[in-house]
């Protein structure tokens, strides 16, 4: 009685905890892809193509489905994740292209966008083009997008005696900084840059960022960011200067990370190197 009562929790706790992993697969949805045929044959393969087609996306989803990371689901409305879409083409008696593409719902985002060809059109080459089609699929939905991140212009706080007196040079100096500094986070694959150019509020009041409490990350929100950057080079001398960075959440506001440098030696001409090295100390290889 004893060892069937032990047996009985085990089930119950495995079921529980396959339950508890089931609901935390990434949800995928799925729609049928397309299929055109331009190879101008003269024999109708209608039939063929549908069957094969039918067969490609039930493999498809099988394979997509095998994986405890994911399941699939019919709509965003039933928690999807991710939405695959596709379509196949035939443009020669040997040749056909595939068009797939991964789309992150919630953040309207494509992870996957990618033109593929396969030769044959038979069930053998149709089962290898599926094969490969499913590998980069998950592959793509293992990828995390990047962060779409409104680096907004690097401010200048200029604390020395002559404060001022050189404000084109320092407006060209600090642009290459903004520039160096989202060079480095786009070059870097985490982010995708977003463009300001179209920022309201705060910043087309001219305002400093660094003391408006935090309404970079609002202003980011506007833009379709999902973070946002400010960054600033501190003039202690004409030789010596500090840099710092805070990234927020778009959404909440909350500071992320921050980056503060010591006190570093060098010409307004060594700004940029710095602010993209405190960067991508930091902010890109940290992570």
């Amino acid at each position: 009685m004893h060892r069937s009562r032990l047996i009985l929790v085990f089930l119950l706790c495995v079921l529980s905890s396959s339950r508890a992993d089931a609901a935390d697969a990434i949800g995928v949805a799925m729609d049928d892809f397309s299929y055109t045929d331009t190879s101008a044959e003269p024999a109708d393969q209608t039939a063929a193509h549908e069957r094969r087609l039918a067969a490609f996306m039930a493999a498809l989803r099988r394979d997509i489905g095998a994986d405890p990371r994911y399941r699939l689901v019919p709509s965003a409305q039933d928690g999807a994740a991710f939405k695959v879409i596709g379509g196949i083409q035939k443009t020669s008696t040997l040749v056909q292209w595939a068009k797939i593409a991964v789309i992150e719902i919630g953040a309207k985002k494509l992870v996957m966008d990618k033109l593929y060809s396969f030769r044959g059109d038979n069930d053998e080459s149709w089962e290898r083009a599926e094969i490969f089609v499913s590998r980069e699929i998950m592959a793509a939905l293992a990828t995390p997008a990047p962060v779409a991140l409104a680096v907004f212009d690097f401010e200048l706080e200029d604390t020395t005696a002559s404060a001022g007196t050189s404000a084109a040079s320092d407006a060209s100096y600090m642009a290459e900084v903004t520039g160096g500094v989202r060079e480095a986070l786009g070059q870097s694959g985490r982010y995708r840059i977003v463009d300001i150019s179209g920022a309201r509020g705060e910043a087309e009041k001219g305002r400093a960022l660094r003391d408006c409490g935090g309404c970079e990350a609002a202003i980011a929100k506007e833009l379709g960011a999902d973070q946002s950057l400010i960054g600033v080079v501190r003039r202690v001398s004409r030789t010596e200067y500090t840099l710092g960075f805070r990234v927020r959440d778009a959404r909440t506001g909350t500071v992320l990370t921050r980056g503060d440098s010591g006190l570093r030696m060098g010409a307004d001409y060594s700004w940029k190197r710095g602010a993209v090295r405190l960067v991508s100390d930091r902010l890109i290889e940290s992570q």
